[in-house]
C-alpha cells in the first residue's frame, strides 16, 4: 500500500467518524433547542446535520476526478449557506415572541457541542489540504462550528449572569448564520481552484 493509498483509507475513516458524531449529536441539541426555544441552538442542530450530510458527500465523491471533485466542492458551498438561511428564519420567528431560553441547558448543550466539533477538527486537521475542496470544507466546517459553540456558551452565561434578555440567543444565531457565509465562499474558491487546476 502506497503512502497515498494509506492517508486516502485514513482519511475516509476521520470523515466517517465525523459524519456518525455530528448525526449524534444534532439529535440531543435539535431536542433541548425545541425544549428551551433556542435560537443559537436550533441553528447550531441545523448546522450538524448539514455536517453530517457534507461528511457523508464527502464519503461518496472521494473516488472521483479533480474535475468531478471540484463540482461536488461548489455544491457543497452552496450547502454550507442552508444553516445560516434556516438561522435568520428561526430568528425572524423568534422575534414575534421575544422569550430568552433558558441559560443553564443553552450553556451545557453549547459545551457538548464544543467537545463535538474540536473531536471533529482535531481528526480533521491532518486531512485539510488531502483532497482539495473536498477536506477543506470537512476541515472548516468542524473549526467553524467550534467557534459558533464558544459563542452559544458565552451566550448562555451573560443571558445567566448580565443580561436575561432573547437577544444574546439571537446575536449569536446571527453570528452563525456570517460564519456559515464565509465558510461557503472559502469552499467556493477552493472548488473554482481546483476547476481550474483539472481542466
Amino acid at each position: 500500500m502506497t503512502a497515498r493509498t494509506a492517508t486516502s483509507a485514513a482519511f475516509r475513516r476521520a470523515v466517517a467518524w465525523v459524519a456518525v458524531l455530528n448525526l449524534a449529536y444534532f439529535g440531543i441539541e435539535f431536542a433541548v433547542a425545541l425544549a428551551i426555544r433556542s435560537v443559537a441552538l436550533f441553528a447550531d442542530s441545523v448546522d450538524f446535520l448539514e455536517d453530517t450530510s457534507l461528511n457523508l458527500l464527502i464519503l461518496l465523491a472521494l473516488g472521483w476526478s479533480v474535475a468531478a471533485r471540484a463540482r461536488i466542492g461548489m455544491a457543497l458551498a452552496a450547502l454550507l449557506l442552508v444553516p445560516g438561511l434556516v438561522t435568520l428564519w428561526t430568528a425572524w420567528s423568534k422575534l414575534g415572541e421575544p422569550l430568552a431560553p433558558a441559560p443553564l441547558p443553552l450553556t451545557l448543550t453549547g459545551l457538548g457541542a464544543l467537545a463535538i466539533n474540536l473531536t471533529c477538527a482535531v481528526i480533521l486537521v491532518r486531512f485539510r489540504a488531502h483532497s482539495g475542496s473536498l477536506s477543506k470544507a470537512a476541515f472548516l466546517s468542524a473549526r467553524n462550528d467550534a467557534l459558533a459553540n464558544v459563542a452559544i456558551i458565552a451566550a448562555g452565561l451573560v443571558t445567566a449572569f448580565a443580561w436575561y434578555s432573547p437577544w444574546p440567543d439571537l446575536i449569536v444565531g446571527l453570528a452563525i448564520a456570517a460564519i456559515n457565509l464565509d465558510a461557503a465562499r472559502d469552499v467556493w474558491e477552493a472548488a473554482r481552484e481546483e476547476r481550474r487546476a483539472g481542466s
